[in-house]
């Protein structure tokens, strides 16, 4: 839906032109997955579709929020007691207390939103959600808070009012981006370098397997408590190891007696992810996609079998992706569905797309949806 479209319903619903527009992007990520809760590095980059907003103050202590994707409006107050039944309007309510908490002074607002971010398949819709309306009411109000605590304030609205006790990463690559560069950030020190991603002779795909298997939230948070485990066993006999992006597949086999062997797997897979960013991080400054898209596979292999958070549909796109010689192909995202990102040589793709399509067909009778992936910008005001 394009933003005439999104101004149009604003005006049909609350009656006032000129508001302004605010949009915000999803986000791939290259590699670096389940790294980001664990002090780790991550590569992601934003892409070309998001959530887009009309949003204006109306001089109440009212939010009146109309979502076009889902045709319902929510309206509801500014205090803690007044969060929404809706859980999309939950996204935009915990924002409003998480920019309350950290001091701006917010008033109400009417506002109207869609996207194009396709739901369920890990380009993170929801950070993009939360991302447009941190960057457009810190603006609208007259904030002074700075594009890292907006992402902490995404992130504090997963946690305290969606019960998804995320990483970083989502909301930092949706205020961050940048046209043509993929990001590495590191999620302790918060310190993070652009690196300009123009593969010559590739291109990076999305598969879809439309399935979204119940993730997701509870066993989510289950796998950051093992990790958390681990890391708490280590520092035992490592007290440097405040995380474990800083232990070593040696100190992880030190308490292997310590830690039920499903933490041990989890950890194995996360220490092991760690290293493959920085390998990746070296291999693109060379222009060695080859050792990238290796990288990539290793990364599937350890998400299916170690970290357990694949699924027979993408195992199986993995799987056709590897015969047709693609570089480099790994499920994306938190997992249990959704995506696989695919580095694809450009003589490869047509019959690498087809293929796919081909055989997913036979196999589960339905085709995955093809998204080609563009790198786009952050956070901004349109």
């Amino acid at each position: 839906m394009n933003i005439q479209d999104i101004k149009k319903v604003y005006v049909e619903k609350f009656g006032t032109h000129d508001a302004p527009v605010y949009t915000s992007p999803g986000r791939i990520n290259l590699i670096g997955e389940h790294t980001d809760y664990n002090g780790g590095f991550v590569f992601p980059g934003a892409v070309d579709k998001g959530i887009t907003a009309v949003i204006n103050p109306n001089n109440s202590e009212k939010v009146r929020a109309f979502s076009i994707d889902y045709n319902e409006l929510s309206e509801f107050g500014l205090r803690e007691e007044d969060a929404p039944s809706q859980s999309w309007a939950r996204y935009i309510f915990g924002v409003c207390r998480e920019l309350t908490k950290r001091g701006l002074q917010l008033g109400g607002f009417d506002t109207v939103f869609a996207g194009d971010v396709p739901l369920g398949a890990g380009m993170s819709s929801s950070a993009a959600l939360e991302s447009t309306y941190a960057f457009a009411l810190n603006e609208l109000f007259d904030g002074q808070i700075n594009k890292f605590e907006l992402a902490r304030v995404g992130q504090s609205t997963e946690h305290n009012y969606c019960g998804v006790k995320c990483g970083i990463m989502d909301q930092f690559a949706s205020l961050f981006g940048k046209a043509g560069n993929l990001m590495r950030l590191d999620c302790r020190s918060m310190e993070y370098r652009y690196f300009p991603f123009n593969p010559k002779g590739y291109r990076l795909v999305l598969l879809d397997t439309l399935v979204k298997h119940e993730l997701a939230s509870s066993a989510y948070n289950r796998r950051r408590q093992s990790c958390e485990t681990v890391a708490a066993e280590i520092r035992r006999l490592h007290p440097q190891v405040e995380f474990l992006r800083d232990a070593t597949l040696a100190m992880l086999g030190e308490v292997k007696s310590k830690v039920s062997a499903e933490d041990y797997t989890r950890a194995e897979y996360v220490i092991q992810e760690v290293e493959r960013v920085l390998s990746v991080c070296k291999a693109l400054e060379k222009g060695d996609y080859e050792t990238v898209g290796r990288k990539m596979y290793e990364t599937h292999r350890g998400m299916s079998k170690l970290y357990e958070v694949s699924c027979e549909e993408l195992d199986f796109l993995n799987d056709v992706a590897k015969e047709c010689g693609v570089t480099g192909s790994r499920v994306m995202g938190g997992g249990f569905g959704g995506c696989t990102i695919n580095l694809v040589k450009d003589e490869l793709y047509d019959n690498f797309i087809r293929t796919a399509k081909e055989q997913y067909l036979s196999k589960y009778g339905k085709e995955p949806k093809v998204y080609d992936v563009v790198i786009g910008d952050g956070a901004r005001k349109l």
